[in-house]
């Protein structure tokens, strides 16, 4: 009988070296058990965060949604509901221990470890809620030693999922001079007008610099 390797087999790799030396298509697999005819359940894994473009879009998925998925019948998108509602769940819970954003320091602490030891400028984002509650932070995204490119929708989608009320951006300038460049100043305008119009604040855009961090907000420029 052919042995399965052991990179194939999840559960094996999960008692191991534990869940987290595992990617996200490996837990899924080890939720759905099995696969289809000609389909491994990681391919099958593989399949739904490719189909809903990754685990945020998958966690708001239907139940309708997921049997749409050849191989997912209604017994396993259910048991993925689940597991989905106990995830929503614990992050409500967890909600209650917020921090609390109330100032440019308190911002800046909440993300700082994001960018120890970055030499490329790296875009976060920092989601609120309507008591000033720190939600969820999430890198956008990394660009050159100079700059990075990204899209407002980029910024905002991780807004609407989580349902935020305000958002913080975030980035870094590896020359360690934490002034705002006209790109700065350009892009800092264009995601609160974005902002603006889905009702979602933009309430502080944070430069970091080596020693210092520059506030759009301290220095009432947004």
């Amino acid at each position: 009988m052919m042995r399965v390797p052991l990179e194939e087999r999840p559960r094996e790799r999960f008692t191991l070296e534990g869940g987290d030396a595992l990617t996200t298509a490996e837990l899924l697999a080890i939720v759905l058990g099995s696969g289809t005819k000609g389909q491994s359940v990681l391919e099958l894994s593989g399949e739904l965060l490719a189909h809903f473009g990754g685990l945020l879009n998958l966690l708001d998925a239907s139940l309708s949604e997921l049997t749409a998925i050849k191989g997912i019948g209604n017994a396993k998108a259910i048991q993925l509901m689940a597991l989905f509602t106990i995830a929503k769940r614990v992050l409500k819970t967890k909600g209650t221990n917020q921090k609390i954003i109330q100032s440019s320091k308190d911002a800046f602490n909440a993300i700082a470890d994001l960018f120890e030891g970055e030499t490329k400028e790296k875009l976060v984002v920092l989601l609120l809620n309507p008591k000033l509650g720190m939600i969820h932070r999430e890198v956008i995204g990394i660009g050159t030693l100079t700059e990075v490119l990204v899209h407002p929708r980029e910024v905002f989608l991780p807004a609407v999922r989580f349902k935020a009320n305000s958002i913080i951006v975030a980035h870094n300038h590896p020359s360690g001079d934490p002034h705002p460049s006209e790109s700065d100043i350009l892009m800092t305008k264009f995601l609160k007008n974005c902002g603006d119009i889905m009702s979602i604040k933009l309430a502080d855009h944070l430069i970091i610099g080596q020693r210092e961090i520059f506030s759009f907000k301290d220095k009432k420029m947004i």
